[in-house]
């Protein structure tokens, strides 16, 4: 599965969060860092939804750029 993560600067460095799975997020100075607890976090959660028998949420996010005159 591939679900859609939202990454956003902060005024302290990173954060994410992936909206099909409600709770799962991370942050870190660096987006870097960010990008790989993230994968991590996605890890656990899915890991932690088996292990309480709850269902694993299809992906219904989608994500577009539209570009705008400023």
């Amino acid at each position: 599965m591939r679900y859609v993560v939202v990454y956003e600067e902060t005024g302290t460095g990173w954060s994410a969060y992936v909206p099909d799975l409600p709770g799962c997020v991370a942050a870190d100075e660096s987006r870097r860092e960010t990008e790989r607890l993230i994968r991590e976090a996605i890890d656990l959660h899915l890991e932690a939804m088996r292990e309480d028998n709850e269902p694993i949420p299809e992906p219904g996010t989608w994500t577009e750029t539209v570009e705008v005159r400023v």
